[in-house]
């Protein structure tokens, strides 16, 4: 399912307008982005959460060369799935 699909699906069941439906999703969508971005957990109970990971610099190598390569410190965000969602897709 994409962000059109999930705008359609909740333009139908909630029985309003495309738009209002794009709107509700991009909010979702952007407050959860800010929260990540502060540094906040993301959870929704039963489904998921959505966290920052901060990993340290280290040595890797490029591959194409085999050069020594520092890699700097990073911040990405990382998924867990939740219980039920682990049981609804046979996990």
């Amino acid at each position: 399912m994409n962000k059109l699909e999930l705008i359609s699906a909740l333009k139908t069941e909630a029985n309003i307008s495309k738009s209002e439906a794009a709107k509700i999703v991009q909010l979702f969508f952007d407050t959860m982005s800010d929260a990540m971005a502060k540094d906040s957990r993301v959870e929704i109970r039963g489904l998921c959460s959505f966290f920052v990971k901060e990993y340290k610099s280290y040595t890797g190598r490029n591959p194409k060369t085999g050069d020594k390569v520092v890699i700097k410190p990073k911040k990405l965000p990382f998924f867990k799935p939740g219980k039920e969602l682990k049981k609804r897709v046979d996990y």
